[in-house]
């Protein structure tokens, strides 16, 4: 890639200025004051880059880019590490997958599953079984039950509502 030249990239600055003001005023005739304005807005741009110094640092981050690029495609070392990167990825979620599916685990589950429930009041290892556990789950209302008493509440609520004037 060819080096920055100031001497040479002042006239092109100069020139695509100068095209870009020529074509703002044809765009300012043919389509109006908004046209024109941002025409010569982007006609301005390549001389203020070269004015401050920022058409140096553009060419310089193309310049790298490229060359990076380059690299990156041409270099066997570099696919080396991107196909030891995706090895890497693979392993990790072969991993996870694995860790769900330990004997440990399995084993722990089956343990759990067999355990007979005791009786309330019964005594266990860890002491006596409450009472409460077992009405508990026997009094649990189903869904039916629920949205029933939901609406009976909202219900009373919206005849309060309708008592003190409130809709």
């Amino acid at each position: 890639m060819p080096t920055y030249d100031a001497s040479t990239l002042l006239p092109l600055c100069a020139g695509l200025t100068l095209l870009g003001l020529i074509g703002s005023w044809f765009a300012w005739r043919r389509r109006g004051l908004a046209a024109g304005t941002r025409g010569v807005a982007w006609s301005l741009l390549p001389v203020s880059l070269y004015m401050t110094g920022l058409l140096k640092v553009l060419w310089e981050v193309v310049r790298s880019v490229v060359s990076w690029a380059a690299h990156l495609i041409f270099s066997p070392t570099v696919w080396a590490g991107v196909a030891l990167f995706g090895v890497s990825v693979v392993l990790y979620v072969v991993s996870g997958v694995a860790r769900g599916r330990s004997p440990k685990e399995k084993a722990q589950k089956e343990k759990a599953q067999k355990k007979p429930a005791s009786p309330a009041g019964q005594l266990t290892t860890t002491g006596p079984a409450p009472a409460s556990a077992t009405t508990a789950k026997a009094a649990k209302p189903s869904k039916g039950k629920a949205k029933q008493q939901e609406s009976s509440e909202f219900d009373e609520i919206e005849d309060i509502l309708k008592r003190h004037g409130i809709n």
